[in-house]
């Protein structure tokens, strides 16, 4: 716990005293951010960094490979849903992004199978996404990158499987974005129809 105590420590004497009344803020007010993101939970992309957010400014979920399962209302834990549904319901956002990456190992567990020490959650989780692994295809060269793009069109299709996004998206209150980030050079790519473009 040493360097989290000591990075707490540096954000108290040198990020504290400068956001303190935004803090106060948030913290009189609440919370009412513009845009929900869904990421990876890997430690090299994190959306408040790559996107230069304040506090406040997003509300974010983060899981393996940044998937969004289909909607399912059923008893089952839905980590992932239950924070779309306070997200678009609750907060009211106005836009939704999927946050996909390069190098990212949750894609690699869709394509080449779960690390055997990881079979009680992640094999299943990864399943979600097998749609996406038969859409990139069988070519080898660049196929890891390729089903990362279509992990990020298969979220946003899920997304739409929710009535409530759904149905605000129809009405012009909800706006989904996809995007993929490359970890090796920083440059974030806009997921479009045709494949990926850089954001300029």
């Amino acid at each position: 716990m040493d360097p989290l105590i000591e990075g707490y420590r540096r954000f108290r004497a040198d990020v504290w005293p400068a956001e303190r009344a935004r803090y106060e803020a948030l913290a009189n007010w609440g919370q009412s951010p513009e845009a929900m993101v869904i990421a990876c939970s890997d430690s090299r992309v994190d959306p408040q960094t790559v996107f230069s957010a304040v506090p406040g400014e997003l509300f974010v979920v983060r899981n393996v490979a940044a998937l969004v399962p289909r909607y399912s209302p059923d008893p089952g834990h839905h980590g992932t849903s239950a924070a779309l549904e306070f997200g678009v319901k609750v907060l009211k956002v106005a836009r939704l992004v999927v946050l996909g990456h390069g190098q990212c190992g949750g894609v690699k567990a869709m394509a080449y199978g779960a690390p055997p020490q990881a079979h009680d959650f992640i094999a299943s989780w990864v399943e979600i996404g097998k749609p996406a692994v038969l859409a990139a295809g069988d070519k080898p060269e660049g196929k890891l990158e390729r089903i990362e793009a279509e992990v990020v069109r298969l979220s946003l299709a899920n997304l739409m499987t929710f009535p409530w996004i759904a149905e605000a998206v129809a009405a012009g209150r909800l706006a989904l974005q996809g995007y993929w980030f490359d970890v090796h050079t920083g440059v974030l790519a806009t997921v479009g129809p045709d494949g990926l473009e850089p954001v300029e």
